[in-house]
């Protein structure tokens, strides 16, 4: 049974959390890692790519629950920075509770406040719930040797999605500041 999304929140990945995203990935499942990598991912792998992943312009939205990092986004700019691959990894727990089309939408914003025309998103020909949500988006899906890719093109930034996301930023900075003061305390 899919919990609520409505007892967590969503709000991008600072630096100083890099631990919490590890940790989300090496508790994925071994499906959900196949889902994500489209390969087994061994812990070893997934520190690794943890370890890099708050680099080179990538924006990487979190879902948390009880200050427990839950599901990701990933935004990773690829070639001339007019386009990105999005990825997403949601928590056995958590999947079909609503969190990836949230994230989602957050991942767009991002995408058209900086510029990118070019969406890509690659998953296995068996990952039907990461086809449904690009379809839900409108991605063009292809098949290709047994992986879907999905592009979507966002349309340009605008005042109100660029407000929406500084907005969205200032109060996960407040969020990240109390969640931070509440770990030392305890």
């Amino acid at each position: 049974m899919p919990r609520e999304i409505d007892n967590g929140h969503i709000r991008k990945l600072t630096y100083a959390e890099l631990a919490q995203f590890r940790d989300h990935l090496l508790r994925l499942s071994p499906e959900a890692r196949r889902s994500r990598f489209a390969m087994k991912a061994s812990d070893a792998f997934l520190r690794s790519y943890a370890e890099t992943s708050l680099t080179l312009g990538t924006v990487i939205h979190g879902f948390f629950v009880g200050g427990t990092l839950r599901a990701v986004a990933e935004l990773r700019p690829i070639d001339n920075r007019t386009m990105a691959e999005a990825a997403f990894s949601v928590e056995d727990g958590w999947q079909k509770s609503g969190v990836g089309t949230k994230l989602m939408e957050l991942t767009l914003i991002a995408a058209r406040n900086r510029g990118l025309s070019h969406i890509y998103i690659n998953c296995l020909a068996t990952n039907r719930a990461m086809q449904v949500l690009a379809r839900k988006f409108a991605a063009e899906l292809t098949f290709e040797a047994g992986d879907v890719i999905g592009r979507l093109e966002p349309t340009s930034p605008s005042f109100f999605s660029l407000f929406r996301e500084a907005m969205s930023d200032g109060f996960a900075f407040a969020e990240a500041v109390v969640e931070a003061g509440r770990k030392r305390r305890a």
